[in-house]
């Protein structure tokens, strides 16, 4: 996510300029002012049939919560009085409000080809091409907006904003700059001009811009947050550390900052400040789950793992007992790949606390992981005797005895969860996968059917089940459909677009499974199935060098049961 505290807001409330009309406010319609009483007197069909008549209705069924309604209504009111700019804006306001984009965007498109400098109508279509993600098309309509009108303080943001995302510095430093120019008090424009003089390497200016945000905005953080960055890169460690307290004197209650000081002092050999640090972090996060939220954020979603070990080890010397720590520094050592120490901490997470179960289900998993899978077993199925109405430590169990190939115990977990929780997703999914495994197809292919009955757009039991008919040979038609809808929940997935290549290549379609695989494999480089899938094609193609290099990249890759790839790769290399 892209770190902006001015992220602009693209949808519905921008358009609040265009605020519909109230049933005794006039209304600007193209009809006359003696054909509206009539239709409001008359009961006359024929003059019903009109534009003002039909508004009104759209207004009423918006107004009663029936906004399908609403926009027929107000496309009949359009039908009959096609030059009317207030119907087009209130329907464009309608359709954006139930997010259908793409709706409005052709409305807004049918107003600008008759007024193609229309103001308003190119703010609202310069933010549907933003929201369809069309930044080149709302790049260049911001850019007309300017041209016509200066003065969209707005405009520059949203057009400022697009250029940094493109990485343009040069664009979004001359936007920025006009912004600042004809509106001297816009905190927005000098801190941009800031982080962008920061990227570009010239300190000097980006700090005097940030001071010249806070001078504007003084109760501002961010500011404060790019300086403490512009300062670690001058190596002004005072600085630094005078600006997180400037944080913390504003705003005690600043986790970030509070984090950030401690680590900068235990960074920079100031240990006995850190740890005093650290012991107040650890005190404060038992009765404030922010602290636990912001260590996750800055470390452990960013992989900053030493960092997050140092800060936590400080924590639990205040809190040697709190369980929620321990569960993180599990995590955490979990990722590091050291299974001792994940496991050390894991076991010390308490009963009833809220990550109790999470780490028994961690610590069962790394158990299996080292060979003992008896501990594991033991560990899950006492787990289900503590929290008797929870149906996932059987599911976990039941994956367990799937990953070790008993088949008929997994069943049984399963069937167990099932009792808890009859409609369990997870527990019907894993029931499909553990059938397949277990070379019962049809009783897998009907778990998969009930998954997809009880979620339509489940797009691993729709691809699972498609894959599956491929695999078979059978509903070929119908594996396609499937696989398809699985794309549309999940269009950059690549073991669903290798599903897809799959049954192109069981119908004959050699050329289509080529495109599909080929772009499994950009997207899976490193799967030996898709490899595999890929080399088959190939040899469809009487292409055997590729063939040839694709079988041995899957070969390399596998680690089991090589003896059809063996064969495939001896075919080409005998002749």
């Amino acid at each position: 996510m892209k770190a902006s505290i001015f992220k602009p807001v693209i949808f519905v409330l921008a358009f609040l300029m265009f605020a519909g009309c109230t049933f005794n406010k006039r209304i600007k319609l193209s009809i006359n002012e003696t054909q509206k009483n009539e239709m409001i007197d008359s009961h006359d069909s024929s003059k019903l049939e009109s534009s003002y008549y039909y508004y009104i209705e759209a207004w009423l069924q918006t107004k009663k919560g029936h906004p399908d309604k609403a926009i027929k209504y107000f496309n009949k009111a359009i039908e009959l009085d096609p030059e009317s700019l207030y119907l087009k804006k209130e329907l464009t306001i309608l359709l954006l409000r139930e997010k259908k984009n793409e709706e409005a965007l052709k409305v807004v498109e049918s107003i600008l080809e008759k007024n193609p400098e229309e103001l308003n109508s190119l703010i609202i279509y310069g933010k549907i091409k933003q929201s369809l993600e069309q930044f080149d098309n709302a790049r260049k309509t911001y850019e007309k907006i300017l041209a016509i009108n200066p003065k969209q303080q707005n405009i520059y943001i949203l057009l400022g904003d697009l250029y940094m995302e493109k990485d343009d510095l040069d664009n979004a430093f001359r936007i920025y700059s006009l912004l600042v120019d004809n509106f001297p008090s816009s905190y927005v424009g000098h801190f941009f001009l800031g982080k962008i003089y920061l990227k570009k390497g010239n300190t000097d200016k980006a700090e005097k811009e940030f001071k010249k945000t806070l001078e504007l905005e003084p109760e501002l953080e961010s500011p404060l947050f790019e300086l403490i960055s512009l300062y670690k890169a001058k190596n002004e460690k005072k600085k630094v550390i005078q600006t997180y307290k400037n944080i913390l004197q504003k705003n005690p209650n600043n986790i970030g900052a509070s984090i950030g000081l401690g680590c900068f002092y235990y960074k920079n050999g100031i240990r006995s400040r850190a740890e005093k640090i650290f012991k107040d972090l650890g005190i404060r996060s038992v009765n404030d789950s922010e602290v636990i939220k912001k260590l996750i954020h800055l470390y452990v979603e960013q992989n900053k793992h030493d960092a997050a070990i140092i800060l936590l080890k400080g924590m639990l010397k205040a809190v040697p007992d709190f369980s929620d720590l321990h569960y993180i520094a599990g995590i955490i050592y979990d990722e590091k790949k050291d299974k001792n120490e994940a496991i050390s901490h894991y076991k010390k997470v308490l009963p009833k606390t809220r990550f109790y179960k999470k780490a028994v289900i961690r610590l069962s998993f790394l158990y299996q992981l080292q060979g003992e899978t008896d501990k594991a077993v033991n560990l899950l199925k006492a787990l289900s005797k503590e929290i008797p109405d929870d149906s996932e430590p059987f599911l976990y169990l039941g994956l367990i005895f799937e990953q070790t190939g008993d088949f008929e115990e997994a069943e049984k977990a399963l069937i167990e969860g099932l009792k808890i929780d009859p409609y369990n997703i997870s527990i019907l999914f894993r029931f499909g996968v553990v059938y397949d495994k277990w070379n019962k197809k049809d009783a897998s292919i009907e778990k998969m059917q009930e998954v997809i009955r009880l979620d339509p757009e489940n797009a691993d039991a729709l691809n699972y089940l498609g894959y599956t008919y491929a695999e078979t040979g059978q509903n070929l038609d119908e594996a396609e459909v499937l696989i398809k809808k699985a794309l549309k929940y999940k269009p950059d997935d690549g073991y669903i677009i290798d599903s897809l290549g799959w049954v192109y290549f069981k119908k004959g379609s050699f050329e289509k499974a080529l495109k599909s695989l080929e772009k499994a494999v950009r997207l899976v480089p490193d799967d030996p199935a898709i490899l595999e899938h890929l080399g088959d094609v190939y040899m469809k193609l009487n292409d055997e060098k590729n063939a040839l290099k694709f079988y041995r990249r899957s070969f390399d890759l596998k680690k089991d049961d090589r003896s059809q790839l063996e064969k495939k790769i001896e075919i080409i290399t005998d002749k």
